[in-house]
């Protein structure tokens, strides 16, 4: 079978081990993995029988060891692989599939830090595992500690959807930073200055910083152009040195020229 092609601009497929899930946080009001997973259900797709419902998916725990071509894969686009539903005995099987297949790059990534602090210590941190956690307003910070705590070689934040002014993050130990505003019909404004300002701290701490998008009832239209330049800054492989980059700007049709540039 072959990979989930993925829409998302900071991965390339996805891939499903366990499906459902159910809300913690504000990030979750419309969340857009229920409204898919609806959707699915309502199609007939067999993994999808359920619907939200949070399912272990054990047919599909193999399907990256077939993909032969080298890929970075977001790990349950559609579920949270901490949910206290999900068994350690299965987080750790799933752990076991990211290590064998590594020449794809994992991102996983949660809501329910305290849980991944918890099982951090009995999972095992493949260099090609990189672990995430999201962080939608200040209310929520808290997370990046919990993560900071893990063993994961490369950390990432995923500020989407931005909810609120995030002043003074600890970005220590943070290896990449993902910021988005929300997208779909019911979706809750986004602060330019909430951004910039985000950006402008991760320069500061030397963190590459990815605008994924502006969102809204059209995000397509809205794009993901910040001050005229796109920010696709990706982290260093582990073990290698992050070099200052910086994004190329667009060109007079407003799409951008290239993803970044490196700094002489």
């Amino acid at each position: 079978m072959m990979a989930q092609r993925s829409a998302i601009e900071w991965t390339e497929s996805t891939w499903n081990p366990v499906t459902g899930c159910t809300k913690v946080s504000s990030g979750c009001k419309h969340c857009y993995a229920e409204r898919m997973a609806e959707r699915l259900q309502a199609m007939g797709q067999a993994n999808y029988v359920n619907g939200f419902e949070l399912t272990l998916q054990p047919q599909m725990l193999e399907l990256p060891l077939g993909w032969k071509k080298p890929q970075t894969v977001f790990v349950n686009s559609m579920s949270d692989l901490f949910h206290k539903d999900v068994p350690l005995e299965y987080t750790k099987r799933v752990f076991d599939v990211m290590r064998r297949a590594h020449w794809h790059r994992f991102q996983v990534l949660t809501k329910r830090a305290e849980r991944l602090a918890e099982l951090s210590p009995s999972l095992e941190w493949a260099p090609n595992i990189w672990m995430g956690v999201s962080v939608e307003t200040d209310t929520y910070r808290g997370r990046i500690d919990e993560l900071r705590s893990t063993d994961a070689q490369t950390k990432f934040l995923s500020i989407e959807p931005l909810l609120g002014p995030l002043p003074d993050i600890d970005l220590r130990g943070i290896d990449w930073v993902i910021v988005g505003g929300e997208s779909g019909p019911r979706s809750r404004p986004m602060d330019p200055e909430w951004v910039t300002d985000l950006r402008d701290q991760c320069s500061r701490a030397k963190v590459p910083f990815f605008f994924k998008q502006w969102g809204g009832t059209n995000k397509k239209k809205a794009g993901r152009l910040l001050e005229g330049q796109t920010w696709d800054q990706m982290p260093p492989e582990p073990g290698q040195a992050q070099k200052p980059r910086r994004p190329r700007p667009s060109s007079a049709d407003g799409q951008p020229t290239g993803d970044f540039q490196e700094v002489a």
